[in-house]
Parts: structure tokens; sequence; C-alpha cells
């Protein structure tokens, strides 16, 4: 007889607003066919005494003010269960058996959970079929069976040992092709050929399927960015308007090249090169001197001097940006969940505390009915919910403040969502020890266990879309623990423990093959040591699996036990799982048998050379900076207010905690009315007593119509916009670092290889003129759907340090003042004049310290109308302009144009 007790939970009457926007959905696709709904938590539930069942009805899965609790199966005309797919982590299950182990003060409950629904209405045949396509998304969920559960285990069957390829030393071109088809590899025709040429000729035999998953990760887009390094033999720009500064551009990157490699240089021009070029100039002229520099890479770090109660100390300031595009596309809520985590990771590797985020993501038009969804696809409505509450959910249980939060609305982005979460951390620089492992050291995996999840995402990640992926894609996404990583961001903070690590990599993409693999040249891993969520993983699932909150970190042998000690204090798992060796090879074994065994040289090929040529199109001559007539203002400033990229974002902005920390200095929406959105994000640094004024101030630059006209252009005023909007939040430009985030369609010929050819250099050419660095990006180059592409995408992200006496918002402040337009001139090329705009971004900041700037605000997407409007809201002031107005400005592009209110003596002066 089985001891599994069954309850159901639901909310009290007036708590059920879920339930009625379930209802309202539905009768989209249903009509009035269905009346209401009805929502339950299923929880199953063993390993309890009944004393012990009781005290967590009410204290674990029900909260009495706003729960009812049932025990028997909810009636309904329509009922039936969804539950999370075998082996997919349950954030509810595993919570409620964390909380019952404290409430009871015995480990040993299991809990199971699932979704019941039940439905009132008069429904027809096929109706049930639609709902349940509705609320399953076979990513990462099912139907659940509504009958007494037998048992909590899980079907466990033992795993076969991990087979050879037989005969891949001997295939042919065609044996190749059908290797990468049968086995869903990501990697070229010519990276199999390098393999199987490399175990013939080295190794002299066949290579495990281990080994092959090994490499296709490894060498993946994802993780190697193998589409930025491929070689671009000819690069050729069209002739025709708009085109002279690109072909500029293009020669002003080859001259650096020179200055950098010397003339005689055989390195290939490469995408990756167009994107560090400028950095690399810029520190041979001897700038970018405060950039801190390292062998670890996973975080754009900088070295700033912050004010404290011990007087001026030295702190790494740290950034990073990172997409999940694919995930979220595919399974919204843990997509975009995993993004903000995969996001943090990056710099908390670098043993920094993350205290701020910013979400820039891009969709369809939510408002499409869901009857006009493509086949194959989600609903965009239902991805754009989703993923909000995905990385919302995860932000504010990991307690980071979210400072800014937009999206952009493109028919391009049905082909596949962008999600960017960018990230900013700080550490005293004394906490953070960077020393080379050596022979002899340890490698411990600390946090959270392994499972099946995010099995393949590396390499799903850099495959295109097509209407079959949303069945077939389902262990691509990985499942975030929030509250495991924040046991990792409190044993981080603790300087006593960061100084013992030598070198650490978060696990993301890759899993233990990569995360331990780029650790250090030579390894000895031990994947039985490996935690396990659950039994059954085999030797290739335990090494290539994508598992979310787990770090890789590298100590001596002798301080192993102490900082196993340390990482127990927080509640976390850390355990010894690698040897570093003097072997220069990656071993790995498992139930004691070598399943890869490969040497550092072949791993750091990165796969076989691809070679390219790109073609730079014209853009359209009468496309966007043609100007438009405007032939009545208030029917344009309608139709401008009216754009769905000038929407108030501000239910979407609250779903995030932005004051989490007490760090924040700039409001999400600023104003009595909290409605003007501010142009970034500025927070105090997280120093652990006391107060500072030092901060760091953090803004983004985008605009996907203008990166589809013209790529390059749309680069340079993403690069342009993202500083003008530091200068209008009252930051030091000329402090500032960029790190860039590029999204693109699958590149397939010369014309789809020249729009990020074209939009690289723009941001080369922007990062020049301005004497900035881009010291971190990210790309990703599948963003295609059937015949659907993204728009040509990069986004650039502006970061300053700077204090927050000195920060400045947006919104209007007080009658009677004036606004005085520092603008943005343009030559008959769409390119701004950068002199003008660092004539005022210099003059406003100096503004700024002498306290005449009562709010700025950087001219945004609809121009100096939609912007001076934003500005108004936030405290309902109204503005008077004068007349003669530049019509098409004030409703077109300006980028790189400033609206500033002071007083009319300064005003007067200002102008």
């Amino acid at each position: 007889m089985s001891d599994i007790r069954r309850l159901y939970v639901r909310k009290k009457e007036g708590f059920r607003q879920g339930e009625e926007s379930l209802t309202r959905q539905l009768r989209e696709v249903l009509g009035d066919r269905i009346s209401d709904s009805a929502i339950y938590h299923r929880y199953d539930v063993d390993g309890l005494t009944d004393e012990d069942y009781e005290k967590a009805v009410a204290t674990v899965f029900s909260e009495p003010p706003v729960d009812d609790i049932e025990t028997a199966l909810p009636k309904g005309d329509l009922v039936l269960g969804v539950e999370f797919l075998p082996g997919q982590y349950d954030q509810r299950a595993d919570s409620a058996e964390q909380c019952l182990a404290i409430v009871t003060g015995k480990d040993g409950a299991r809990v199971r959970c699932a979704l019941v629904y039940a439905f009132h209405g008069h429904f027809e045949k096929g109706d049930r079929e639609k709902i349940v396509k509705f609320l399953v998304n076979p990513v990462e969920s099912r139907e659940a069976s509504l009958a007494p559960a037998e048992t909590l285990d899980l079907p466990i069957e033992d795993p076969k040992p991990v087979p050879v390829v037989e005969g891949l030393r001997n295939l042919d071109d065609k044996g190749i092709d059908d290797l990468i088809s049968s086995m869903g590899l990501a990697m070229s025709h010519e990276d199999l050929a390098m393999i199987r040429d490399y175990f013939r000729d080295e190794e002299k035999r066949d290579p495990t399927v281990t080994e092959i998953r090994v490499l296709d990760t490894y060498w993946s887009d994802h993780c190697r960015h193998t589409t930025f390094s491929t070689k671009l033999t000819d690069i050729d720009v069209e002739e025709g308007a708009f085109t002279a500064p690109i072909s500029k551009a293009l020669r002003e990157y080859e001259e650096t090249r020179i200055h950098i490699y010397g003339k005689d240089t055989k390195r290939p021009v490469t995408l990756m090169d167009m994107a560090t070029a400028a950095v690399k100039a810029l520190r041979k002229e001897g700038k970018l001197d405060n950039l801190d520099a390292s062998e670890e890479v996973n975080a754009c770090t900088i070295k700033v001097k912050i004010d404290t109660v011990n007087g001026s100390e030295d702190w790494l300031l740290l950034f990073k940006n990172e997409t999940h595009n694919h995930p979220t596309e595919i399974e919204p809520f843990g997509g975009a969940a995993t993004c903000l985590g995969g996001c943090i990771r990056d710099p908390l590797s670098g043993r920094s505390y993350v205290y701020q985020a910013m979400r820039v993501t891009g969709a369809g038009d939510p408002r499409t009915p869901l009857s006009e969804t493509l086949p194959g696809k989600l609903p965009q409505r239902k991805i754009t919910i989703e993923a909000a509450k995905g990385y919302s959910s995860y932000g504010n249980q990991i307690g980071l403040a979210t400072g800014e939060v937009k999206e952009y609305y493109h028919p391009g982005f049905i082909a596949k969502r962008m999600e960017i979460g960018a990230v900013v951390a700080a550490a005293p620089a004394d906490h953070v020890i960077r020393l080379t492992p050596q022979p002899g050291d340890v490698v411990i995996l600390v946090g959270g266990r392994t499972g099946r999840d995010g099995m393949g995402g590396a390499t799903g990640s850099s495959k295109e879309l097509n209407t079959e992926s949303i069945e077939t894609c389902g262990a691509e996404v990985q499942k975030g623990n929030p509250l495991t990583e924040r046991k990792i961001q409190c044993l981080f903070r603790r300087g006593e423990v960061t100084r013992l690590i030598k070198r650490c990599n978060d696990f993301g993409a890759g899993g233990v093959s990569v995360a331990v693999g780029e650790l250090t040249d030579g390894l000895d891993i031990n994947l039985d040591k490996v935690p396990k969520k659950y039994e059954g993983l085999d030797g290739t699932e335990l090494a290539i699996s994508e598992s979310q909150e787990r770090m890789a970190v590298v100590v001596k042998k002798e301080d192993a036990d102490q900082f196993i000690r340390y990482a127990a204090e927080e509640n976390l798992e850390a355990t010894v799982i690698a040897d570093v060796t003097d072997t220069k090879r990656l071993v790995m074994k498992w139930r004691g048998v070598p399943i890869v065994n490969i040497s550092r040289a072949f791993l750091d090929t990165n796969g076989a050379q691809q070679v390219k040529a790109a073609h730079i199109a014209k853009p359209d001559d009468k496309g966007y900076f043609h100007p438009k007539a405007v032939p009545s203002v208030k029917d344009a400033w309608i139709s401008a207010m009216g754009d769905l990229n000038n929407c108030s974002q501000q239910g979407l902005s609250e779903r995030f905690d932005s004051t989490v920390g007490a760090g924040t200095v700039l409001m999400p929406f600023g104003g009595k009315y909290q409605k003007t959105p501010a142009d970034g994000m500025a927070a105090k640094f997280p120093v652990r007593k006391g107060e500072t004024d030092s901060a760091s101030f953090m803004a983004h630059g985008f605009d996907p119509d203008l990166a589809t006209w013209s790529p390059f252009h749309g680069a340079v005023y993403a690069v342009l916009l993202s500083v003008t909007r530091l200068v209008a939040m009252g930051a030091d430009w000329r402090k500032a670092y960029l790190t860039l985030q590029e999204y693109f369609e699958k590149l397939t010929d010369k014309t789809s290889w020249g729009k990020p050819a074209a939009a690289l250099l723009g941001a080369f050419h922007m990062q020049e003129s301005l004497g900035l660095g881009a010291i971190g990006g990210k790309d990703s180059m599948s963003g295609t759907f059937n015949d659907i592409h993204v728009p040509p995408t990069l986004v650039s992200f502006a970061i300053a340090p700077g204090k927050a006496s000195e920060a400045v918002s947006q919104e209007l402040k007080k009658e009677g003042d004036v606004l005085v337009l520092f603008g943005m001139p343009k030559d008959k090329e769409g390119m701004p004049d950068l002199d003008v705009f660092k004539k005022h971004a210099d003059f406003l900041y100096q503004e700024v310290k002498a306290g005449h700037v009562a709010a700025m605000k950087a001219v945004d997407h609809g121009g100096v109308a939609v912007t001076a409007a934003k500005m108004a809201f936030g405290n309902g002031l109204g503005i008077r302009f004068t007349e003669n107005l530049p019509l098409p400005k004030f409703f077109g592009n300006f980028y790189g144009a400033i609206i500033v209110e002071t007083t009319p003596e300064e005003g007067e002066r200002f102008a």
C-alpha cells in the first residue's frame, strides 16, 4: 500500500487573477464555449509521518489566509493535469523538499508537483486538444495522469557503456555527412574530417561517442565563436548612396591591422578581428590603462578606485552581456531565467558580487491574435509574457536589482526571439587572486547537481530553427536554480574563500567538458565523482550536461578540504572531481574507463578553419534617413506616440525588483507619477560597511529599423546612443567602456556574411573615433526560422564608473525651467559629427558637476517629440515649444542629440 499523500491547493476567492487571465486567453481560442477556469497546484508527498504532514500542509504547501486545500480531484467539465518532463528541474518541488527538511528537522521527504486545471463550459470535439496545445510546451512539460500516484521514483535504467564510433577513421565524404546527420552534430563537414584525420594519424583508434560529443560542444559557435573566427578572404562594398563611410571604415580597419600586427601579418581577417582591433590599437597607443587583463576572460573587467569608510580602495568593476535567444524561443520561462543566471555566473566566476542587471529583448508584436501563430511557433504573447516571468523570477529570487527593462518589437524577431541579459558586478581587488594551475592542484565542483537538462544547448544555440524545433529541442533548455546561485554569491563574497581560488570557470554551455576543460592544459577528470540529481546518467551525459548553478574552481590540493568546509557553511555541495596534470591532455574517466583522451593541442585548434567572402550591400537611398513630410504636427505626434516601440513598458518593468540591495540610484521610471523612463541604470558599488558615493552607470543603444536599413549605420548609432545615454545620466563618457551583442541570421552566402561585417565595421569606426574600447561581447548567428530572419542586430552596452551624487534623472523637474536641445548634425552619408558630440558631452558633464542641469534625456526612437513627451509625463508637466522647429528632425532619427532642462538664466548661456 502506497504512503503517498496527495493534495490540491487553489487560491481563495479574490486572489484568482491568474485564473481570470487564463480564461480570457482561452476565449480567444474557444470563444464563449469556456465560462471559467480553476487552477490547482497538486502535490504528491511521501516520507512524512502523519504529524509532520499535517504541520506541512499549512506551513509548506499552502498559506491559509489565501489558499484553499482539497484532497479530492477537482471537478469540471474538462479536467487535465500538466507536469514537467521526467528529469527536468522542478523548483517548486525542490523548494518544498528543502522546507520540509527545515520544518521537520529530517531529510528524506519527497515531493512531486503538477498543475491541475478544471474548466467549465460547453466544449466541442477538438477543444481539449486546443487547450492542451495552449498549456503544454512539449519542450519542458507533458500532460500528467490524474490517477493516484503509485510511486514517486523516476524510471531509471542502468546506463550502457559508452560506445566507440566504429570505422570513423575510414569514412569518405558521404560517410562524414551521414554521421553528422545521424548524430545531429552542429560541426561542419570539415570539422569532422579533421577529427577523422586526427584519430587516424595521431591516436590510431576510433573515437568514443563522448569524444565526438565533447568536440562538437567544445568547437561550437557558442563556446568558440567559430563563425566569428571564419577567415574572410574578400570583403567588397557595393557602391551607392550611404556606402562611402563603410568603405572608409574598411580602409581604417585594414590600416589598423598593419598598425597592430605589422605589414606582413598572416593573421586572417575575421569578424572577431574586426570586433577586437580597435581595443588592441587603443592599448598599443597606451590607452585603456585601467583594463584588467588576464587569462580569465569570462567577464569584462576594469580597475577602479572607490570611496569607502576606510578611504579610497582598489576595486574591480566587471560587466557582461549574454543571450539565450534559442532556449527562450522554445521554452520562454526557463530560457529567460537561465539567460540571467548564465549572465550572472560569468562575473561571479571572477569572484565578484553581481548587484545590478539590465534586460534588453526583441519580439514580434505580442498583440498578434493567437490564431495567427505560425506553425511550429509559440504565440508571441506567450513568449513575451513567460520570458518576462522567467527572467524576473530568477532575478527577484536571487536578490538582483534589475535597473532597466526594454523590449524592441520588429517582425524579424518572429524568426527567433532576442533575449539579452547584461549585469554589473564588483569586488575588492585584493579578493581576486589569479594564478596558473600547477600539476598536483585539484578541481572542485561547487553548487548544483547534474541532470539531463541543457543537454546539447551549446550546439543547439547555433542551429537555425524550423517547424519541428519546438518538439525536438527540449533537452537543450537548462533549468535554473536561483537559490543555489545565491548561495554561491554569498560564498564568493568572502575574501578568505576567494583567495584560495587560483582559477575559476562557470558551468554553462558545454558542462564539464568546457567548464573544467578550459581551466588548464592537463586534466584528469573523474566523472564518477560528479554529483547527480538522479541515477541513470551515462558518461556522455555527465560530460556535456549544462545543468546550471555550478562552478569549477582550481585550488591547491592542501586547500581543498578548507574550501569544501567553507562551501558547507553556505549549505553548498563541493566535490573534488579532477586533478591537474602535466600531460597536456584532457582525460575523462567514467566507471574507471577513459571515455575521453584528447590532446590539448588538438582541442585548441577549435576545428577546421572556415573560409568565406562577404558582400556589403548598399542601403536603400530613399530609406531610413530620407526626410518625411509632416503635414500635421498633431497627427504625426499621435502616430509617433502610438508606435509600439514608443509605448510605455512600465507594466513589463514592474515585474522586476529594481531596488533590492538598496544600491539603486535611478528608478526605472522617474517623477512623482513614475512615468518617465530612465536612460539606463545606475547603482552604488556594493560595499559591505558604511556608505559610498561611488557608482556604476550603464546604458544601451539599438534601433532594429535602422539596423535593417543599414547594419553599418545601425551599429554606428547603437554605439552613439549608448554613450549619449551615459551622458544624459550624468556620467563622464570619457571613462566609458563598451561591450557589444551581435545577433544575425544564419550566414549562408556572401550577402548574409556582409551584414555582420558591416555592423562590426560601424562599431570599429565608432571605437576609433571616440577612443572607447569594446572590451567584451557576445555573438549569435542563428536568427533564422525557415525564410524569416531577425534584423541585423548589434546592441551596444556602455558602462562608466562615476558618482551617485552626480546622477541625473530624465523627468522634467520644475515649471518655469527651459529646455535646450543639444543637436547632432549628420552629413549627407548619414554619419554623425562626433566632434560636435564630444564638445556637447564634455560641456554637459562639467555643467552636471556644477549643479546646472535639472534633467537630461538622450533623444530616442520617435525623435525630439516623443522624447520630450516622455520627459514631461513623470511629473505631469507641460512644454511650450518655440516656432519654426525642423519637423523632420523633430519626429525622425536624431540619435546623439540631448534635451537638457535648466534654469532660464543657464539656458541663455547653454544656447
